[in-house]
C-alpha cells in the first residue's frame, strides 16, 4: 500500500487537533479515498496496512470502517475483515433513480418558496464552481480536480438547500456521496470528453433563476442520467462487470 500523501495526513491531524476523535477524523478521509479510487471496489482493507498508512491505531480504524459499512462504502466480511463495497449496474441504477426522485422533489419545493436569498446562494455556488477546472491540473483527465469536486458537491447541496425538509436534504447528501464514487468512473468513459458538464450546470441554474420549476427539475434529472449512462459504458455488460469485481474481491480477501 502506497504512502499517504502529506496533504491528507495533515488534514487528518488538523481534524484531530480540532477536537474530533481519531475514528471521526479517519472516516471522511477513508471515504474520500474510496470515492477517488485510491481503494478500488472489492479491495481488502487490512487493518495493519491502514494503520501504517494513516499512522493510527487499529481500534479507531475498525470503528471508522464500521461507520463506513453503515453508509454503504465498505462491506464487513465474516472472519475476513473489511473490503471496499462493490460497484454494479444494479446499484448505480438504484442510486440514480432514487437521487433523481429525491432531488427533484427537493428542488421543486425550494423553487416554489421563491426565496431570493436561496437563489443568491445558488448563483454564488454556481459561480465558484464555474471558475474551477474539472480535471486535475497536475494529472489531467480523467483525474478529477479535488477543488472542483468540493465546489461541485457544494453546488448540488445548495440546489436542494431551499427545501425545508431535513430528511430530504439528509438523504440527498447520502446519495450524492455514493454518486461521487461512480462519477469518478464516468470520467474514464470514452464519451466523457465530449460531455459539457459546465453547460449542463449553466442550464439548470438558468432555469432556477427564471423560476421555471418543470424545466429545472427535468434538466437536473437528465444531468444525473447522463452521468449514469457514462458509468454504465465504463463498466461494460452487467454480467461481465459483476464477474470481474467478484473475482477481484475473491482474490483480495483470500
Amino acid at each position: 500500500m502506497s504512502a499517504l500523501p502529506s496533504t491528507i495526513l495533515a488534514e487528518l491531524q488538523n481534524e484531530i487537533d480540532a477536537g474530533r476523535t481519531v475514528a471521526s477524523a479517519l472516516e471522511p478521509i477513508i471515504r474520500k479515498e474510496i470515492i477517488n479510487g485510491t481503494f478500488a471496489p472489492g479491495t481488502k482493507l487490512a487493518l495493519k496496512d491502514l494503520a501504517e498508512r494513516y499512522e493510527a491505531g487499529v481500534i479507531p480504524l475498525r470503528e471508522a470502517l464500521s461507520r463506513l459499512c453503515a453508509s454503504g462504502f465498505v462491506d464487513a466480511v465474516d472472519q475476513k475483515g473489511f473490503r471496499v463495497a462493490e460497484v454494479s449496474h444494479e446499484e448505480l441504477a438504484d442510486i440514480t433513480r432514487t437521487r433523481q426522485e429525491i432531488e427533484r422533489l427537493a428542488l421543486r419545493e425550494g423553487m416554489r418558496r421563491r426565496d431570493p436569498e436561496w437563489e443568491g446562494q445558488v448563483l454564488a455556488a454556481h459561480h465558484r464552481l464555474s471558475q474551477i477546472s474539472q480535471c486535475d491540473p497536475l494529472l489531467g483527465p480523467p483525474a478529477i480536480n479535488p477543488a472542483w469536486e468540493r465546489a461541485h458537491n457544494e453546488f448540488h447541496s445548495t440546489l436542494v438547500g431551499g427545501c425545508q425538509s431535513v430528511w430530504m436534504r439528509r438523504f440527498s447528501t447520502i446519495l450524492r456521496e455514493q454518486t461521487a464514487r461512480y462519477r469518478h468512473l464516468s470520467v474514464a468513459a470514452p464519451q466523457a470528453q465530449e460531455r459539457n458538464v459546465k453547460a449542463e450546470h449553466d442550464a439548470i441554474v438558468a432555469a432556477v433563476m427564471s423560476r421555471d420549476v418543470d424545466l429545472a427539475c427535468r434538466l437536473l434529472t437528465e444531468h444525473f442520467a447522463t452521468t449514469g449512462k457514462l458509468v454504465l459504458d465504463t463498466l461494460g455488460s452487467p454480467s461481465a462487470s459483476t464477474a470481474k469485481h467478484r473475482s477481484a474481491a475473491s482474490r483480495e480477501m483470500k
